[in-house]
C-alpha cells in the first residue's frame, strides 16, 4: 500500500525542539490542518464539527535517518533506560508514523486554503504531513483504570517560568500562554542539566533563548527568525 498526505500541519514550531512530547500536554497550543488541493472538499469534512476530538495519523518527517534499532531510550525515563520500540511512542520506529489526539476548535469551510480544521493541543511541527483523520469516539477510545507501563513510574515535572515583560509583549496573549506552558515542560534533552547553558527554541517566528537553573526556567530574550 502506498500512502500520500491528505494535509499538512501549521504550527508555531519550525523545528522539533520544544514540541510537547505528547498531544494534550499544552491544551491551549493552536494549530491548523490545511488540506492538499486534491482533498479540499467540503463534503469530506461533513459532520466533523460535531466531534470534540480527532485522531491524526502523521509522519515524523524531520527524522534525519531511518530507524533500525529494536530498542529506544524514552525521554520520560531520562534517556538512560532502554525499552522496546513497540513499547514506546518514540519517533524512531520502523514506519515513522505518529498518532495524536487533538481537540477540534473549529472547522472553517471557506478560507483562502479551502476547508481548514483548527485544533488545540497538537504535538506536531510546522509542515508535518498528515495521512489520515479519524474522529475520537469515547465509548471505544477511552479506557479507564489501565496500566501504562513505565509511564506510571515517571513524574512529569513542570518548571517555574520567569518571563521578562519585554519578551511577553512580543507575543499575542494566546501565544504567550502556550509558550509558557511549553517551557514549563522543560524542552531540554533530559540528559542536559548545565545551568549556564543557553538554549534556543523556535516559536511563532522567534528564537526564544532561555536557561534552566533547578526548577526555574529563565527566558533571556526572543529574536525574530
Amino acid at each position: 500500500m502506498e500512502i500520500e498526505p491528505i494535509a499538512h500541519f501549521r504550527s508555531p514550531f519550525s523545528s522539533k525542539f520544544g514540541i510537547p512530547k505528547q498531544s494534550g500536554l499544552v491544551e491551549s497550543l493552536r494549530g491548523e490542518i490545511v488540506f492538499v488541493p486534491k482533498y479540499r472538499n467540503r463534503d469530506a469534512l461533513r459532520g466533523l464539527d460535531e466531534f470534540d476530538y480527532i485522531w491524526l495519523i502523521w509522519e515524523f518527517s524531520a527524522n534525519p535517518h531511518k530507524a533500525s534499532a529494536p530498542v529506544v531510550r524514552p525521554p520520560v525515563l531520562g534517556g538512560n533506560e532502554k525499552v522496546g520500540v513497540f513499547a514506546s511512542r518514540s519517533p524512531f520506529r520502523p514506519n515513522a508514523l505518529g498518532l495524536s489526539s487533538v481537540r477540534v476548535e473549529s472547522v472553517e469551510m471557506d478560507t483562502a486554503d479551502g476547508p481548514v480544521v483548527r485544533v488545540l493541543g497538537a504535538d506536531l511541527m510546522d509542515g508535518t504531513p498528515i495521512y489520515d483523520i479519524k474522529p475520537y469516539v469515547a465509548y471505544a477510545d477511552c479506557h479507564e483504570n489501565v496500566r501504562c507501563g513505565f509511564v506510571d513510574r515517571s513524574v512529569n515535572r513542570r518548571l517555574h517560568v520567569d518571563m521578562p515583560a519585554d519578551v511577553a509583549r512580543i507575543f499575542a496573549p494566546d501565544e504567550l500562554m502556550s509558550l509558557c506552558k511549553v517551557l514549563e515542560l522543560d524542552p531540554r534533552p533530559r540528559y542536559q542539566s548545565d545551568p549556564d547553558k543557553t538554549y534556543g527554541m523556535p516559536f511563532a517566528g522567534y528564537d526564544v533563548h532561555f536557561r534552566v537553573d533547578g526548577d526555574r526556567l529563565i527566558v533571556l530574550d526572543a529574536v525574530r527568525l
